[in-house]
């Protein structure tokens, strides 16, 4: 019913960039928000950064100063930038969606993207 599909990552040099993209599609009628996580092997899963529909954005403090989050409400897609990476910030990163479907509100998971940082 819905279909999170994350593009943008990679492998690149410390101190470099990516953008992270990530589309909703599906039968959705609403977005509460959207949002970043990353897994890195043998870690639990964090999450990166939020935004709400309203605009609000939460950010882990670690990465809040290197990540933006940012948000096409029409196109159901939602970004991150990241700047400045460093290898710790190598994981799996995942998009998430919090959405209304058929009058019901659920999480949903896109498959992840690799993003590699070397040094």
């Amino acid at each position: 019913q819905v279909q999170l599909v994350e593009s943008g990552g990679g492998l690149v040099q410390a101190g470099g960039s990516l953008r992270l993209s990530c589309a909703a599609s599906g039968i959705i009628s609403a977005i509460n928000s959207m949002a970043w996580y990353r897994q890195a092997p043998g870690e639990q899963r964090e999450l990166v950064a939020r935004i709400f529909s309203d605009g609000n954005v939460n950010y882990a403090d670690s990465r809040k100063d290197r990540f933006t989050i940012s948000r096409d409400n029409a196109k159901n897609t939602v970004y991150l930038q990241m700047n400045s990476l460093k290898p710790e910030d190598t994981a799996v990163y995942y998009c998430a969606a919090n959405c209304r479907v058929r009058g019901i509100w659920n999480n949903y998971w896109g498959q992840g993207t690799q993003v590699t940082v070397s040094s």
